[in-house]
């Protein structure tokens, strides 16, 4: 669904000083600086009163009186709280004495080659998911519902919003939080935790099911094996973005529940919740466990794991891209 391999240096962000190793000081102190628990419950106060003075100065402005179902509410919405969940990493970046970079947004990847790359893989597999619904009969297009100027004015500013959701859950649950947790408990125990919890979230959404929060933390799963292989997250971003654009403007179908408005067509599910989705949308659909399936396969393919060179290079030197992928010891939390 791509073509080759990004190299090893054009995924990773450059290196950076190790912070002194310390000694161990029981509860609070790691060998690293402050232990994982304490950092990240740091960075969640830190987030959650960043982002209530953003909604309060938002609300304030009268600036949610936005439709809640229109692109401008949804790219208001995730600016906050993107702005927020950088901002307060931004914060950590500075008491922790590291690059913010190494959290998965390097600055100088932004909107690059792999970004792109995730577009494509997105509106691949949001094509594939839909196209299996319409093999067994459980979708069809409908008439355009759009037309003139209206069609790419309104499919530009979908885009938009969608992009700000992918920076947004993205770095907020495979951001900072799993390279955090991921000193504490490793990699994958991190990514199954952050997983779950980005299903769990989802079960707030009205018409969101069970089906689909389990898709949602499958997806969780995917994301972070691809930020695992590329060493950041600007593919996911791009492949998050792409997928929830395919759903709502595209084939104009529920997105984790929602029913947005101002899509392409008045397309239509028909057939039983376990083929379409039902109210969860194609989500929600069993194919879409099968389509995450062939999306890790293409990610294992296409981005192969790297070869360890250990001889080269001395951990205590320097901090590469090896411990955001989780590859260093925990802290013991």
């Amino acid at each position: 669904m791509t073509t080759e391999s990004p190299s090893e240096s054009s995924l990773t962000p450059a290196f950076q000083a190790a912070p002194p190793k310390r000694p161990s000081n029981g509860i609070f102190l790691g060998p690293d600086g402050l232990r994982s628990g304490w950092s990240l419950l740091l960075y969640v106060s830190f987030f959650f009163l960043i982002e209530y003075a953003a909604q309060s100065a938002v609300a304030v402005l009268g600036g949610f009186a936005i439709n809640p179902r229109s692109p401008q509410f949804v790219a208001l919405a995730d600016l906050l709280s993107f702005g927020s969940a950088y901002a307060a990493a931004l914060v950590m970046a500075k008491l922790e004495r590291r690059s913010a970079e190494v959290y998965g947004l390097p600055l100088g990847q932004a909107l690059g080659k792999p970004f792109w790359q995730g577009i494509f893989l997105g509106l691949g597999e949001v094509s594939l998911l839909v196209g299996l619904i319409v093999a067994f009969g459980g979708y069809s297009f409908g008439a355009l519902a759009l037309h003139g100027i209206a069609l790419p004015g309104w499919g530009g500013l979908w885009a938009l919003a969608f992009l700000l959701v992918g920076l947004s859950e993205e770095f907020m649950f495979r951001g900072y939080a799993q390279y955090t947790l991921a000193r504490g408990i490793g990699f994958w125990r991190a990514a199954v935790c952050l997983s779950l919890l980005f299903g769990g979230v989802h079960l707030r959404n009205p018409g969101e099911g069970i089906v689909g929060a389990a898709n949602v933390a499958v997806t969780g799963l995917v994301f972070a094996f691809a930020l695992k292989r590329t060493g950041n997250l600007w593919l996911a971003v791009g492949w998050h973005a792409s997928f929830d654009f395919g759903e709502t403007f595209l084939f104009s179908v529920p997105d984790s529940g929602y029913v947005f408005e101002h899509h392409l067509s008045n397309a239509a599910l028909h057939g039983p919740a376990w083929l379409t989705g039902g109210t969860v949308g194609p989500e929600g659909s069993v194919f879409g466990f099968l389509t995450m399936g062939v999306s890790a396969l293409a990610i294992h393919f296409l981005f192969p794991a790297k070869k360890e060179d250990a001889g080269n290079t001395s951990n205590a030197e320097v901090v590469s891209v090896d411990e955001f992928r989780g590859k260093g010891q925990p802290d013991s939390f």
